[in-house]
């Protein structure tokens, strides 16, 4: 049997007759860049998330760099988050020649340990991007508290929490202002790049928009210094057809994590534990293993694709060494790198498949 990690394959044979017609509306049209496609989708995207206003970008990076830009983060200013995401969320700060500041993680959620915050704050510090890692959200209840105490902004990363909830509100709310990627590997993926910003400030949602767009709302007048940065009028097309599905696709994510979790209860493997008060869409179902690097290649040589999300923690990695960070400053975080591993769970694989991915990691630990 072989198992791929995110079965883009049988996602576009399930709805390829919408796909194709919606691409092909675009080609018809010959409107590529800002269209209606972009415009629909912005809006169905914000209705999605329960929020006012959407944005359309070319990537969930550029989605929380325009983010801390619209914030007016810059050059002397501190931003706190985590060292255990995607580089992205630490990326973004340093292109507004910002410094990122770590916190270490809760080790049973893996996100940011909001007791540890507050002594990371300063006179430099503006603002907080709290990681809604794996598509499970972040505690937000005390970040809120911390953030209106330090007049912080908070900038949510929910590029992997498409439709997630905390305390019965959909990440994109939870903020001053929200990050999402479009990644093709994401819950809602497109056939590229792409990503969205969502918020419930107008004056946000406006300086966005110049910001994506060269600082202009009218050719060849540029109102403040922007960028290029547009989500595409195909990407969007096909993003509006897959949006009708989301809701159900996380569900069948949230099924699939389900049945991993009862059928490795008895297993030395440690599953996700999901917090009282949040709604995981299980971007990705994480266990973590001793000898998870010997278990990562047997299940390999047994046809099934496993990933690591992430084996280096950003403050490790020599892109970031002028910080001055070293091994043994953010424990949690370092101990979980070591140990996680990151199990196929997308809708569209099987249960007998599932099945065979667990028996498969019984049978590892019974040798």
């Amino acid at each position: 049997m072989k198992i791929e990690f995110v079965n883009l394959r049988r996602q576009y044979q399930n709805h390829k007759k919408e796909l194709d017609s919606a691409i092909q509306k675009v080609l018809d049209k010959n409107i590529f860049l800002l269209g209606e496609e972009v415009e629909n989708f912005e809006r169905e995207f914000a209705k999605f998330c329960r929020a006012k206003y959407c944005v359309g970008v070319a990537s969930g990076t550029d989605a929380l760099f325009l983010s801390l830009k619209a914030l007016g983060i810059g050059p002397g200013d501190e931003v706190i988050t985590v060292p255990n995401s995607f580089i992205a969320s630490s990326l973004c700060i340093s292109m507004c020649g910002a410094k990122p500041v770590f916190v270490d993680i809760d080790e049973k959620t893996y996100n940011i340990d909001a007791t540890k915050i507050a002594e990371k704050i300063n006179a430099k510090t503006k603002a907080i991007i709290p990681v809604h890692l794996y598509g499970q959200p972040v505690d937000m209840e005390p970040i809120k508290k911390i953030a209106k105490k330090h007049n912080l902004k908070i900038i949510e990363d929910a590029c992997q929490a498409h439709g997630a909830k905390y305390q019965g509100i959909r990440t994109g709310n939870l903020g001053d202002i929200a990050a999402f990627s479009f990644h093709p590997s994401k819950n809602l993926g497109a056939y590229g790049d792409g990503g969205a910003i969502v918020t419930n400030d107008k004056k946000l949602d406006q300086k966005i928009r110049l910001l994506r767009a060269y600082g202009s709302t009218q050719r060849y007048h540029h109102l403040i210094v922007g960028f290029n940065s547009r989500l595409d009028e195909l990407q969007a097309a096909i993003l509006r057809t897959k949006l009708k599905q989301l809701d159900k696709w996380n569900e069948q994510r949230r099924k699939n994590a389900k049945l991993y979790t009862s059928l490795l209860k008895d297993s030395p493997v440690i599953t996700p534990k999901i917090s009282a008060n949040g709604e995981s869409v299980f971007h990705l179902y994480v266990i973590r293993a001793n000898r998870r690097d010997a278990l990562a290649k047997y299940l390999q040589d047994k046809g099934i694709s496993v990933l690591i999300h992430y084996p280096i923690p950003i403050h490790l990695q020599p892109a970031y060494k002028d910080l001055g960070y070293k091994t043994g400053d953010f424990p949690a975080a370092e101990k979980a790198a070591q140990e996680i591993l990151s199990l196929p769970v997308c809708p569209q694989i099987k249960e007998k498949e599932i099945k065979y991915i667990a028996q498969n990691i019984i049978n590892f630990y019974k040798q």
